[in-house]
């Protein structure tokens, strides 16, 4: 595995504070049952990290304390953590708004028969990735057969009454670029999912996200064998839009990692880049409890240029257009 952040000091990312904090994202471990191409988290079904309830209980704390109102919960497969379900049910009592960000194909793996039932009783939002409407091109990055089990689980979801307006149950889908690309303009792609997966295989789905791959870890070591890294770098640089700066996703959340100890996002998680409090080198959430960051300095490097590139990119996806 080639490390990247050595080479994320070509350009020099501008520098940005923190804004109010809106959103917790927890990691909960890197263990997955897939192994994607495109993957930021070089997550698989071999990786051992998960988060403990010990750490789970300090997530817990730190909502009821700050007040926020949305977890957005990630991994690997999240749902491959044992205290998934617990950290779930506990938000939800604190009437906090859930995100799982959900391969789709972990509802058919043995133990999970009954997951979408549980996510819809909690009114859990499903961000889930399906990084193309072709078979062909999901089962080259994410695995042979993994598009017709995805197909079949956005099928159960929406019998669970994912996607119907009138349920209020949303399903969101993510794009990621098969290679080191911009994505292409976001209400344009989601229109083509939308015709062409309810035309051929009558699923429904609230909103598309477009995500560029960051070149780190699984997909950043890629592009390194193949000669490529460099060329991607410039082309997030030459794309980067000032005004997108603003609203990148950092500036009003943290990332937590399976250890409990926090960052600026998820992709500086993956760099073992920390938030920066009080001149530590590392902080644990439980250190944070009551604590404003409000203003604080985000530690950025030449990769922070895959959220501003062109039309913006955040795990809520397009920033602009």
């Amino acid at each position: 595995m080639h490390a990247t952040l050595p080479l994320m000091r070509r350009f020099g990312f501008p520098e940005i504070r923190r804004a109010r904090l809106e959103t917790l994202q927890v990691n909960l471990g890197y263990k997955c049952n897939q192994s994607c191409v495109h993957c930021h988290v070089n997550a698989g079904p071999t990786r051992t990290e998960q988060m403990s309830r010990e750490t789970i209980v300090d997530v817990l704390a730190f909502l009821g304390v700050s007040g926020l109102r949305r977890l957005d919960v990630t991994g690997g497969a999240p749902e491959l953590n044992p205290w998934f379900r617990e950290l779930v049910l506990r938000a939800r009592e604190l009437g906090v708004h859930v995100i799982d960000r959900c391969n789709l194909t972990i509802l058919e793996e043995p133990g999970q028969e009954d997951l979408a039932q549980f996510l819809a009783e909690q009114r859990v939002e499903v961000i889930a990735s399906l990084p193309c409407y072709l078979e062909d091109n999901v089962d080259r990055q994410r695995g042979k057969g993994v598009f017709d089990k995805s197909l079949r689980a956005i099928r159960r979801l929406n019998g669970l009454g994912y996607a119907d307006p009138r349920s209020g149950l949303e399903l969101n889908l993510v794009y990621n670029p098969q290679g080191p690309s911009l994505p292409p303009e976001q209400s344009r792609l989601e229109a083509d999912y939308r015709r062409v997966l309810g035309e051929r295989h009558g699923i429904a789905f609230n909103r598309l996200y477009t995500l560029a791959n960051m070149p780190i870890q699984r997909f950043g070591s890629t592009l390194i064998s193949k000669g490529q890294f460099n060329e991607y770098m410039a082309l997030l640089h030459r794309a980067h839009r000032e005004e997108n700066v603003d609203t990148v996703m950092c500036r009003t959340l943290i990332s937590v990692d399976w250890r409990g100890y926090v960052y600026d996002c998820d992709f500086n998680q993956m760099l073992g880049l920390p938030l920066v409090v009080d001149g530590r080198k590392r902080t644990h959430l439980s250190e944070l409890i009551g604590r404003d960051l409000d203003g604080n300095a985000i530690a950025v490097r030449d990769h922070c240029y895959g959220c501003t590139a062109g039309q913006g990119s955040s795990c809520g996806g397009a920033l602009n257009g």
